[in-house]
């Protein structure tokens, strides 16, 4: 799922031309949906993904966002934009684990500095390091004993039988050193790609393309739509374990139904930033939430931290872990949080979610979307709102057309029109906000021990300790939940801060459940420490900051040598290794070990401040 936004503008990059076997575009079928790049600005008003998966199996639908309209211009109007962005204090995070002390450091400079490989379910981490096809019995030879009386009529029989027992085969009649031969092959290659629809699945191969899919500067939704554009198929016919961060480098699998390595392989010639490799055919798709986790590299550029704090940092995080907090990702980029417009949905005030998505905010956004908004302050009028954006597909344009279609006075089902899941990370984004303000409270209460009302999991099911088994615990084992109707709380003064919040914000933690079934929250638990596995970690001088310090799965393909760093350079970077299970954000892990706030703002206020 998508981590930070960017600290600089990323480099460009995307598609090249289309492939010429694939340029005889079906117009029959709807256009898919294909996501742009952006350079500088943030979306018009973009839902948050994590850096692994949603922890509620959820996938958000890419919504469309205008690369042509007014950008932002420049870095510097990103900044101003950030000014008015969230810090971490303000969505509950904290606290730290660890005695050490902090240090600075830029991250995500380049989106060569974050790499994720993801841990597939059997615990492997998945790689590219294969782009050949998968060999198959292309041609089959069945000769034929000569006879006196063999004919047209006989031969037609034998094609005709061929076919029937292998309907993935194409056959013809040859005559090779003067006998005849009839010659069956698979109906693959250059005639697949050219009729596809034409091409008929054989039996005896599995129905899912397996590929592993290395993406740069792409969220996995956006790759997907891409890759879908260019095959004319839609995008449900793919499956995957996970969505991964755009700003990044990512390695993912992923399955498509009925397509062919071969033509999954032509796209490579096709597409920048995509690379796919690794092929085979399976009888199964992928599902969302089976894989074991993400395994990362991540460089931290420009540290301040001494070889000594480095040390230290980096062994709290093997040897005890970081506080699991949902991270700023989770929250949005923009002046208005996407908890609040979550708390604005369970409190069943429409007219105040319509009002945080649509009404003109602070700092600097996309010309058209100051406009739109404008215009809706001024005449609350969604078509005259609606025709000041060049894009409708993003959330604002969506709400707009249904409230255009469907009135003010209901307002439940012109929200409907946005994506469902897009809809749920709002609600999902107030529950995290909730599970990282108590769980800073129970940190600061109690702090890295099991205490008698804490929860714990026991074949899936929370039990709360008594005083004489939380002896026997340990804080990796203590859960704290997400609030709705299925969870019970801890019984500790911190447990009872559940009610007390909820009911501040004119919430009533009996009831969770909303008249919208969409809406209702049936909670869930997560733990409240991580340690990460395989941590290692070394500091690089490198003299020149627009060089890559992390070898790719491409580059190694490639052989192309890994980086080389100057031992005298006046630079210095943390470079470090580690993965987690499903769920969880590196951000937090960087946040533990750096001691900093790792929101948009204070990255990009320290970004400016280096470049300047």
């Amino acid at each position: 799922m998508a981590d930070a936004e960017p600290m600089l503008v990323p480099a460009p990059g995307g598609e090249k031309r289309a492939c010429p076997a694939l340029e005889e575009v079906d117009h029959s079928t709807k256009r898919p949906r294909v996501q742009k790049d952006e350079k500088n600005g943030g979306p018009s008003h973009k839902l948050p993904q994590d850096e692994g998966e949603e922890p509620e199996g959820e996938e958000t639908e890419p919504l469309e966002e205008d690369g042509e309209g007014e950008g932002l211009g420049s870095g510097e109007a990103f900044a101003e934009m950030m000014k008015h962005g969230l810090t971490e204090l303000d969505v509950g995070i904290l606290k730290f684990v660890s005695e050490h002390q902090g240090f600075s450091g830029i991250l995500k400079e380049r989106y060569s500095d974050f790499v994720v490989h993801e841990i597939n379910k059997e615990g492997k981490t998945v790689l590219l390091d294969d782009l050949s096809v998968p060999e198959e019995a292309e041609v089959i030879l069945i000769t034929r004993t000569q006879v006196a009386d063999d004919t047209k009529e006989k031969r037609t029989l034998v094609h005709k039988a061929v076919k029937t027992l292998y309907p993935g085969l194409e056959t013809k009649t040859e005559e090779r050193e003067g006998k005849k031969f009839i010659v069956a092959y698979h109906a693959a290659g250059q005639k697949a790609l050219a009729a596809p629809r034409k091409h008929s699945w054989p039996k005896s191969r599995g129905a899912f393309c397996h590929f592993v899919l290395y993406k740069e500067n792409r969220d996995t939704m956006e790759a997907i739509n891409v890759l879908s554009k260019f095959l004319r198929m839609r995008p449900n016919v793919f499956s995957y374990m996970g969505t991964k961060d755009k700003r990044a480098i990512t390695v993912q699998e992923i399955a498509v139904l009925k397509i062919t390595a071969e033509r999954l392989s032509h796209l490579n010639k096709c597409l920048n930033n995509f690379k796919l490799g690794n092929f085979c055919y399976k009888k199964h798709p992928l599902k969302l939430g089976e894989l074991q986790g993400n395994h990362f590299t991540v460089v931290i550029r420009n540290i301040t931290g001494t070889e000594e704090q480095v040390q230290q940092a980096m062994s709290s995080l093997r040897e005890t872990g970081f506080i699991n907090y949902y991270g700023m990702q989770r929250f949005g980029t923009t002046a208005v949080p996407t908890h609040q417009v979550g708390k604005a949905i369970l409190q069943d005030n429409w007219k105040e979610v319509i009002d945080l998505i649509l009404k003109p905010r602070p700092g600097a956004e996309k010309g058209y979307l100051v406009k739109c908004r404008e215009e809706w302050a001024q005449s609350q009028d969604p078509e005259a709102a609606l025709q000041k954006l060049p894009v409708k597909r993003c959330v604002e344009g969506q709400l707009l057309r249904g409230l255009s279609m469907y009135g003010k006075k209901n307002i439940i089902t012109a929200f409907a029109m946005i994506p469902r899941n897009n809809r749920l990370m709002y609600i999902h984004s107030y529950q995290s906000f909730m599970w990282n303000t108590m769980v800073s409270r129970r940190i600061e209460a109690f702090g890295l021990k099991a205490v008698e009302g804490d929860l714990v999991l026991r074949g899936g099911t929370a039990f709360v300790l008594s005083a004489a088994e939380a002896e026997t615990h340990s804080i990796q084992d203590v859960v704290m939940p997400l609030p709705g109707f299925d969870v019970i709380y801890p019984t500790h003064h911190v447990g009872k801060g559940y009610r007390e919040m909820l009911s501040a914000d004119n919430l009533d933690i009996d009831n969770m459940r909303h008249r919208v079934r969409d809406y209702s929250l049936a909670g869930a638990y997560r733990r409240i420490l991580i340690k990460p596995s395989d941590v290692s970690w070394e500091v690089i001088n490198y003299e020149d900051p627009r060089v890559s310090l992390v070898h790719t799965d491409v580059e190694k393909l490639e052989d192309q040598p890994p980086p080389v760093f100057n031992k005298e350079g006046k630079y210095r970077a943390l470079r470090m290794e580690f993965s987690l299970p499903p769920s969880t954000y590196a951000t937090m892990a960087i946040r533990e070990v750096l001691k900093m706030d790792t929101s948009i703002k204070n990255q990009t206020q320290l970004n400016t401040t280096w470049l300047n």
